[in-house]
C-alpha cells in the first residue's frame, strides 16, 4: 500500500495535477487488472532479475482486422513516480483524466477502444526496488521499460499493433522512443509535456540535486537504509519546485508564511509515501533517453504537444521547434500559459489539450 501512497504523491505534487477541471465527466468500464511476469530479463545494463513483474489495466476489447492485426489498442504511458491508475481518477462522475477521454463518445471511448495502462518498471505494483532488493535492484534505463511494455503487449495481451501510443512527461519520452525502436507498430504518437533530445542544462541538474541529496546522505547506506534517509526531504521539495508554474505557485502562496506552509504541507506529504530508492532509481533512469540522433526513424504520424510554463521542457529554448523538422510526419503544438494550464501538470489536463488530439485522430483515418 505504502508504494501505491507513493505513486499517487509524486504524480499530483510534482506534476501540478488538479483533478477539479470543470468539465462534464462521463463514466466508462471498470478496468481490469492484471500482472505479467517476465522470466530472466535482461537489462540493457547486463543485469537481470529472475522475475521482472509488470502490472498494467486494461479497458475494453481488442477488435482485429480481416488480417487479425489489432485495429484498436491505445497505450498510455504515465510520468515519473507515476502509475497507468492515476488516468483513471474516479469512475463516477468525478473530473479526471479517463472521465475527458474514456467515456461514451470520447475520444478513446473505452467501448470502441482496448485502452492498455501499464505501470513501468520501478512504479505503481510493477517490481520495484522497495519491494525488497533496493539498492541491489537492477539499474534499468527508458530503453528497459519500453522493452517491457513491448513484451506486455505481444506477450501477454495479444496486440500486434496500436493504433496509438500517448504518453505524459515520462511516458511522453518513451512515445519518443517507441516511434524509434518500433516504427510500424503504430499509427500515431502523441507525446506530451516531453523533448525529443538528451536529459540536459536545467533537466539534468534538477533531477541530479535530487539524486545527490539521496546518495550523499550518510542514512542512505548504499541503499540498505531501514528509515527514509533524511535527504529525501531535499529531494521531495525540488520535485514540489519543478512541477507547477509561477502563478498558480503565487495564488497557492502568496505570503511568507503561506509559502512556508505549502511547501511544509507538500512536503510532509510526499515523505509519507515515497520511497528514497523508489524515487531515486525513477529519476536515474533517463540517463539513457536520446531520441535525437535517429528521429528520421520515425515513419508514424507524430504529434508533440507542450506547455508554454512548463518549467521541465522550456519552450524558449527552440528544441521542440528545431527537432520535430526531422519527423517525417512530425507535428508541434504548443499551449500557452493559461488559467487553466499548470505548468509541467497540465500534460494530465485533457480538458486543456484534447481538441488537438480530436484532430490528429481524423487526421489518422
Amino acid at each position: 500500500m505504502a508504494c501505491r501512497k507513493a505513486s499517487a504523491s509524486l504524480i499530483a505534487i510534482f506534476a501540478g495535477v488538479l483533478w477539479s477541471i470543470g468539465a462534464a465527466a462521463a463514466e466508462y468500464p471498470a478496468p481490469v487488472e492484471g500482472d505479467f511476469v517476465l522470466k530472466d530479463f535482461r537489462f540493457a545494463s547486463g543485469e537481470t532479475l529472475p522475475e521482472l513483474r509488470i502490472h498494467y489495466r486494461t479497458l475494453g476489447t481488442i477488435e482485429r482486422d480481416s488480417r487479425g492485426q489489432v485495429r484498436n489498442a491505445v497505450l498510455i504511458l504515465h510520468g515519473t513516480g507515476g502509475n497507468g491508475g492515476n488516468f483513471l481518477g474516479q469512475r463516477d462522475g468525478s473530473d479526471s483524466f479517463g472521465a475527458e477521454l474514456f467515456g461514451p463518445g470520447q475520444l478513446l471511448d473505452a467501448a470502441r477502444h482496448f485502452i492498455i495502462l501499464p505501470d513501468g518498471i520501478g512504479h505503481g505494483r510493477s517490481s520495484k526496488p522497495s519491494d525488497g532488493l533496493k539498492g541491489r535492484f537492477p539499474r534499468y534505463g527508458y530503453r528497459d521499460m519500453v522493452a517491457a511494455q513491448h513484451r506486455l503487449l505481444t506477450e501477454r495481451l495479444g496486440v500486434n499493433h496500436l493504433r496509438l501510443v500517448l504518453g505524459t512527461s515520462m511516458g511522453g519520452m518513451h512515445a519518443w522512443l517507441w516511434g524509434e525502436i518500433h516504427p510500424d507498430f503504430m499509427d500515431g504518437l502523441v507525446p506530451l509535456a516531453s523533448l525529443p533530445t538528451q536529459i540536459a542544462g536545467r533537466n539534468r541538474i534538477w533531477r541530479r540535486i535530487v539524486m545527490d541529496s539521496i546518495r550523499d546522505d550518510p542514512g542512505w547506506r548504499g541503499g540498505d537504509y531501514e528509515t527514509q534517509p533524511a535527504g529525501l526531504r531535499t529531494g521531495v521539495q525540488m520535485l514540489i519546485f519543478m512541477g507547477g508554474n509561477s502563478r498558480m505557485r503565487q495564488a497557492s502562496a502568496p505570503t511568507l508564511q503561506a509559502a512556508d506552509e505549502y511547501l511544509d504541507r507538500g512536503t510532509s506529504g510526499m515523505l509519507r509515501g515515497t520511497d528514497a530508492n523508489d524515487l531515486l532509481y525513477a529519476l536515474d533512469a533517463s540517463r539513457d533517453y536520446d531520441p535525437g540522433p535517429a528521429l528520421e526513424r520515425i515513419r508514424a504520424p507524430l504529434l508533440a504537444i507542450n506547455f508554454a510554463d512548463d518549467l521541465i521542457n522550456p519552450p524558449e529554448l527552440g528544441v521542440l521547434e528545431r527537432e520535430i523538422r526531422r519527423v517525417p510526419k512530425g507535428r508541434a503544438v504548443l499551449i500557452p500559459e493559461s488559467e487553466a494550464t499548470v505548468g509541467h501538470g497540465t500534460h494530465t489536463k485533457a480538458v486543456v489539450w484534447k481538441d488537438h488530439l480530436a484532430a490528429f485522430m481524423r487526421s489518422l483515418d
